[in-house]
């Protein structure tokens, strides 16, 4: 490489993840730098043995390192470009950016698409950015004039989104903002169904996207069903349980802008439609009296753990939340459950969510088991990246 960046040296036995292309350094592993080093470098990583393991990102806390390249590469900006470019003929091979039906998508995920720290999210011409390493944050300029060069008259619009996730300790100062072009407006279509996003207030990027497919599933089941939403954010579960025909359908949020955002996305779809009525109120104290009003429930709770230290908690919440809904859907009821906690391993929630179904003394079948979907890739060296675990249970 022709820069010179900062080496750090791993201990013994602490290369082999690298050698399998995890691309996580942790700072346990790590046995010697040398030179100084800052939130956000660029650094080389080699083994105890001098071998090159990979080039990175340089960051302060368990994760120390997020490798970019595992070849001795200048990650300049055709670098950064090269991998924007596979990102979108990898959506454009799926048929995305191609189908007027569906013009919101994930461009960019992580770890899957070999960018870690950086999330990019497609609404119907703007690229919503969302960093959550330094590193990244450096090269924003880069990353923002690769997206106009690769997706051309696609791309309207760049807003980064990453006030809130890049680390606090870090000394700069992120600030929500649109970086170029005019979003238009900010209505998407999902499967033909129209969507009102917030990106700029609302969370994450805005919608959650990556229960688009599950969307769709709730969709066949839905017909001449009470559907309850819980956790409903702008509604997507909601509408679709609409379109699917379904008799009602409640959606639960103590968010009083995500209940206002919902009644305007089924507005939006659904003109004058009575079937729907939106609660503001917390979840778990709706549920202790649905008294088999439902036969359709749909469960998507926020991330209930961010870091493992907040697993054990996280777990108990999920025991009770689908402990309640067991115990009041009706007989031949369908449950639809949800993790997006990255750190409760796909294992660890089933057997939360069976021993809810013991508790309540219901005989419960399998009908599906639910992931992200293919515009958020998991890489094969990297399981952590599979973030999203679902259920799909017949309830007698």
């Amino acid at each position: 490489m022709a820069q010179a960046y900062t080496k750090i040296v791993l201990k013994s036995g602490k290369d082999q993840s690298l050698k399998r292309f995890h691309p996580w350094v942790f700072s346990g592993a790590i046995k010697k730098v040398y030179g100084q080093l800052a939130e956000g470098d660029l650094v080389v990583v080699y083994s105890n043995k001098d071998e090159f393991l990979g080039v990175g990102h340089y960051q302060v806390g368990s994760i120390a390192v997020r490798i970019v390249s595992f070849t001795e590469t200048e990650p300049d900006y055709n670098f950064w470009k090269n991998k924007i470019q596979k990102a979108w003929e990898y959506r454009q091979s799926l048929g995305f950016g191609k189908d007027a039906a569906t013009n919101v998508f994930r461009l960019i995920h992580a770890e899957g698409d070999g960018l870690p720290g950086l999330i990019v999210d497609f609404y119907n011409g703007t690229a919503v950015l969302q960093m959550h390493s330094v590193g990244m944050y450096f090269v924003r300029n880069e990353l923002v004039k690769a997206l106009q060069e690769v997706l051309g008259e696609n791309l309207k619009a760049v807003y980064d989104k990453s006030e809130k996730t890049l680390p606090f300790k870090a000394k700069i100062q992120p600030k929500d903002e649109l970086l170029v072009g005019n979003p238009g407006n900010n209505e998407v279509r999902e499967y033909g169904l129209r969507f009102k996003v917030d990106w700029e207030t609302g969370q994450k990027t805005g919608f959650f996207i990556d229960q688009r497919e599950n969307r769709l599933l709730v969709q066949q089941y839905a017909k001449n069903r009470d559907v309850l939403n819980m956790f409903g954010y702008t509604g997507g579960f909601s509408v679709y349980a609409m379109q699917g025909g379904a008799k009602t359908v409640h959606s639960v949020d103590a968010s009083a802008k995500a209940i206002d955002l919902t009644n305007e996305n089924v507005e939006l779809n659904f003109p004058g439609d009575n079937r729907h009525e939106a609660f503001k109120t917390d979840a778990f104290e709706f549920l202790k009296e649905i008294q088999e009003k439902y036969d359709l429930i749909i469960l998507d709770p926020p991330a209930f753990a961010k870091h493992r230290t907040t697993l054990p908690q996280a777990l108990q919440g999920y025991k009770r939340i689908n402990t309640r809904a067991f115990e009041q859907i009706r007989s031949g009821g369908i449950l639809f459950t949800f993790s997006c906690s990255q750190v409760v391993s796909k294992d660890r929630f089933r057997e939360a969510v069976f021993t809810a179904a013991a508790i309540a003394g219901r005989t419960v079948r399998i009908v599906h088991q639910l992931v992200q979907p293919s515009d958020h890739p998991v890489n094969i060296y990297h399981p952590e990246g599979e973030y999203l675990k679902g259920l799909v249970l017949f309830v007698e």
